[in-house]
């Protein structure tokens, strides 16, 4: 079994109180369709787990099969850098058969993110290294496709249907991820 390589830090983009009991972490690609799939189990497993669980998400775009999944990755973090990397983490699943730089762009409108920032971020891929350090963290951690889960540092090789990411949450030795990582 894998482990997590890098701490969870404040690069990363998490959902949920750095005290909760147990830590999902998510590598995933926003243009792979079985990263689609999982994004409302996903949602389900944080609503059902509530306070318990902090979510946390790392880039892994698969460029070699996937044309988009780096824009689609920088769109996400030009969000972030404007406050809003979950609203648009959520459209880009929620549209994921419309992706196109048109997309990108309507997406970041909607958000109302300031318009020419987000353009100019795009455009000099300022957000680039910090995609490949997620890509990369990923490969050390033992990734080697997405969607790919993190239970508390571990590597979740099971389905990641609802009810077998539940038991695999809830059977989790609960070890802070900080703790289990290795270098």
């Amino acid at each position: 079994m894998s482990t997590l390589r890098g701490p969870i830090d404040e690069r990363d983009h998490i959902q949920g109180a750095p005290s909760a009991e147990i830590t999902l972490l998510e590598y995933g690609d926003y243009q792979c369709p079985y990263c689609g799939q999982a994004y409302p189990i996903v949602k389900r497993v944080q609503r059902r787990m509530g306070p318990r669980l902090r979510f946390v998400f790392r880039n892994f775009p698969l460029t070699a099969v996937h044309p988009l999944a780096l824009t689609a990755a920088e769109t996400a973090e030009a969000a972030g850098a404007q406050g809003q990397f979950w609203e648009m983490h959520d459209l880009l699943y929620e549209n994921q058969r419309r992706f196109s730089m048109r997309l990108f762009l309507e997406l970041a409108i909607q958000l109302d993110l300031d318009r020419e920032r987000f353009i100019s971020d795009i455009d000099e891929g300022t957000y680039r290294q910090q995609i490949r350090d997620d890509f990369v963290g990923g490969v050390r951690s033992g990734v080697n496709g997405t969607p790919c889960f993190f239970i508390d540092g571990e590597r979740h090789d099971g389905s990641w249907d609802e009810e077998e990411l539940i038991d695999a949450l809830e059977g989790a030795p609960h070890r802070r991820a900080e703790t289990i990582v290795h270098p």
